[in-house]
């Protein structure tokens, strides 16, 4: 028997626009396809590059938790691993980014001994800095998930941006829920008070996902944003608060070395 391979593509952000040629050919190559995609429109355009494409979104149940749901996508999918097929699981885009299921299911084929490669996708990390003109080397960026920021110290840098993933879901432990609550986005905005000043402008940004949408971009005083009505896809970009300080010691020292050239 042919043994069995498995590899997790991204089909990027915006339909059709994104998807490189190396990920295509996997779709089209593969025996059969797992799509972890939440529009039908983007599942029915994998599906016209494979003759058996199937969808993982059935998994969602309401009120369970997404631990137990990507646990049994996994197991799906190495399911046909084991039977040795040529899997592809396509995703939205990146498929390294915020997608639990490719490493997990990777990490779980290559345990048991089968081939198991990650292609890379386009992200919405890429599509963010395009949208709202950031360059990551100007002042540097420090990019979290929302919920693991609140319940974690972490050293944050008030003279770079400041990025915080699926806002929607911010200070949810249950792994339930499917939105997010205005408490919990006090209790974010009380902890990012302390660095920043509540006047301070924050953007909330969504990649669009079609050719002919707009991205969304909204932009708010961070004491406002326990007010808004914020979706799953959401990101929230907190820009610096204050310049950047030269490191006068450093300075010198790197100044005496480039005399001695």
């Amino acid at each position: 028997m042919t043994p069995g391979a498995l590899v997790c593509v991204g089909v990027g952000i915006t339909l059709g626009a994104h998807i490189g040629a190396r990920s295509r050919a996997y779709i089209e190559r593969a025996d059969v396809v797992f799509c972890a995609l939440s529009d039908s429109l983007v599942e029915a355009w994998v599906s016209s590059m494979n003759k058996d494409v199937r969808s993982l979104q059935g998994y969602y149940r309401e009120g369970a938790s997404r631990r137990r749901s990507y646990d049994e996508m996994v197991e799906a999918v190495l399911f046909e691993v084991r039977l040795g097929r040529k899997v592809c699981m396509a995703l939205y885009g990146h498929p390294g980014v915020f997608a639990v299921i490719a490493h997990e299911a990777i990490r779980r084929a290559r345990d048991e001994g089968f081939s198991a490669l990650m292609e890379a996708g386009v992200s919405s990390e890429d599509c963010l800095y395009a949208d709202l003109g950031i360059d990551p080397a100007d002042q540097g960026c420090q990019h979290y998930e929302a919920t693991q920021f609140m319940i974690y110290q972490r050293l944050i840098d008030p003279t770079a941006y400041l990025v915080l993933w699926q806002i929607g879901l911010a200070g949810d432990r249950t792994l339930a829920r499917r939105s997010v609550r205005a408490e919990h986005l006090a209790l974010l905005v009380g902890k990012l008070e302390h660095l920043y000043p509540l006047q301070h402008v924050v953007t909330l940004y969504e990649a669009a996902t079609t050719a002919i949408a707009e991205p969304r971009i909204r932009r708010v005083a961070l004491a406002d944003l326990a007010s808004q009505e914020i979706g799953m896809a959401e990101t929230l970009v907190v820009p610096p608060s204050q310049g950047m300080r030269a490191d006068m010691a450093m300075m010198q020292r790197l100044e005496a070395l480039d005399r001695l050239n």
